[in-house]
């Protein structure tokens, strides 16, 4: 994982981390060699000093004593040797209490030797001296200037030497605990040299990465924004880190994207408002003069529904009139169908007699011919009889003649009868033929005289919706007259938009999309 993806916050929290992980070893190295220092340094300031403290001051003490004896050996004033006693008593008893107490806190077994040894020299050394002393203060002085070469020193000088033996060894460990102290010290400075030097190191070089990590991406947003500002749009933006910065970059290139797609559409959207305006605005033109040429052919067609309204009222009294003479006519029909029915049952009457006398006829025509044969029966017989006959004869011969002329007209008024019987029924076909037109034309009259009382009825309300119509295009006039200034106002407002769109494609134009 490269740390450029890694977030800030854990990159920073990595590179402190690092570095306080560092100042804590320092921190914890510091202190263990502090304690170790501490330990050193106790060890001088509370065993190693006070002892080579303690064992300088026997020595001290054994040396004031050797010189107050020596002025005790050279002195005559009484007073003098007196004070002297004194002094070397008050130093014996300071000599003798830090000799025990070197013995008292003799922690070792190399501590205890050189103490015992002290010790072991001061029996040896207590008596020769009390004894020089004692022969000093009892004014024996030339025994006691004899004892101290033979006697006294040996013992002192065997007691200076543990002594000196002593305090070398308390100085010796005194000196190696601060030799040791100062190693640590030395040594602990050095590591926390080393590692602050380190710590450092890393800090920095933590702070160069992180900063550079953050850095260059954010002068880089810079430069972009920089450049967006400017109008620049076809900077090329790229995230590649995903920490806050890459994420800062995407939403700079997200942006950029975005502005100039926006400003891409925006510059389209001029241009097509640029061209709709212009279109609009020729539109209102033309509208205008079309709405005026409207207004115009409104007042014609107002005109022209005025006189159409004049008409449809004079259609509709027309209509009104000729539902009066439909009535009249249909009135006048229903008549003429009565009396074409009075005629047709005349006729059928007339038709019915006719074929009675056309029977009559029969009967005479029969009768006739009965007739002619007993006349010719009767002139048969008459010319069998003679001369006495003659006369039934004529007579019958007459009455012959008479019947066949009565047959003769018996045929000729039957073929006349036939010949009107086959007219009366043809007038009465014809006159059932009349009556039933005089009854279609009695419906078609009343049709007739229906569809005009609707035509009347519809004239009269066409001549209502006209007048509404009438109303109606005189307010679409007047709203055409309102449109027509409507109109002009679009073409007005139509024409700002245009200088509009071109001051925003002036606008907008400051955008640079391409590289």
């Amino acid at each position: 994982m490269r740390i450029t993806d890694m977030k800030i916050g854990a990159r920073l929290a990595l590179g402190f981390g690092a570095v306080m992980a560092l100042l804590l070893a320092i921190a914890v190295l510091g202190n263990l060699q502090l304690g170790r220092l501490a330990d050193g340094i106790g060890l001088i300031v509370k065993d190693r000093y006070p002892k080579t403290v303690m064992a300088n001051t026997v020595q001290i003490q054994v040396n004031k004593i050797a010189l107050d004896i020596r002025d005790i050996l050279l002195t005559d004033d009484p007073e003098r040797i007196k004070a002297l006693a004194a002094d070397a008593t008050a130093a014996d008893r300071k000599m003798n209490a830090f000799l025990d107490k070197l013995k008292e806190v003799a922690r070792t077994e190399e501590d205890r030797r050189y103490v015992e040894a002290a010790i072991a020299a001061r029996q040896a050394y207590v008596p020769a001296r009390d004894k020089l002393m004692a022969l000093a203060l009892a004014g024996q002085v030339e025994d006691a200037k004899q004892y101290l070469p033979r006697q006294f020193m040996p013992v002192q000088i065997k007691y200076f030497i543990a002594l000196d033996a002593m305090f070398d060894y308390q100085g010796g460990l005194m000196d190696a605990a601060g030799e040791t102290a100062t190693q640590d010290s030395a040594s602990a400075r050095h590591i926390i040299n080393a590692l602050a030097l380190v710590a450092l190191l890393l800090a920095a070089v933590v702070a160069w990465l992180v900063s550079r990590s953050i850095a260059r991406p954010l002068v880089h947003a810079v430069t972009v924004a920089r450049r967006v500002a400017q109008g620049d749009l076809s900077a090329r933006v790229e995230a590649r880190s995903r920490d806050e910065t890459g994420e800062l970059m995407m939403a700079l290139k997200l942006m950029n994207d975005n502005l100039r797609n926006i400003v891409g559409r925006v510059r389209h959207g001029t241009e097509a408002i640029n061209h709709a305006a212009g279109e609009i605005a020729s539109g209102n033109l033309d509208l205008s003069a079309r709405t005026e040429q409207q207004a115009g052919s409104i007042e014609e067609t107002a005109s022209a529904m005025e006189e159409l309204s004049s008409t449809v009222r004079q259609n509709a009294h027309n209509a009104s009139e000729a539902t009066a003479l439909a009535g009249n006519a249909a009135r006048i029909a229903v008549q003429g169908g009565d009396v074409v029915e009075q005629v047709v049952r005349t006729m059928a009457d007339i038709n019915a007699s006719s074929r009675q006398i056309v029977d009559i006829i029969g009967v005479i025509d029969g009768i006739a011919f009965q007739t002619n044969i007993l006349a010719l029966n009767a002139a048969v017989e008459a010319a069998r009889a003679g001369e006495q006959g003659r006369g039934f004869a004529v007579v019958a011969s007459e009455v012959r003649s008479l019947a066949q002329r009565s047959a003769t007209a018996a045929r000729e008024i039957k073929a006349l009868i036939h010949d009107s019987v086959g007219k009366i029924d043809s007038g009465a076909t014809l006159v059932q033929e009349a009556g039933s037109t005089m009854q279609q034309v009695v419906a078609s009259v009343q049709r007739v005289n229906a569809i005009i009382t609707d035509i009347s009825t519809a004239s009269r309300e066409q001549s209502g919706g006209i007048e509404e119509i009438h109303h109606a295009i005189t307010l679409m006039d007047e709203a055409t007259q309102q449109n027509a200034a409507l109109v002009e106002e679009a073409a007005a407002a139509a024409q700002a938009m245009r200088d509009q769109a071109a001051q925003l494609r002036e606008a907008v134009g400051v955008f640079r999309l391409d590289a």
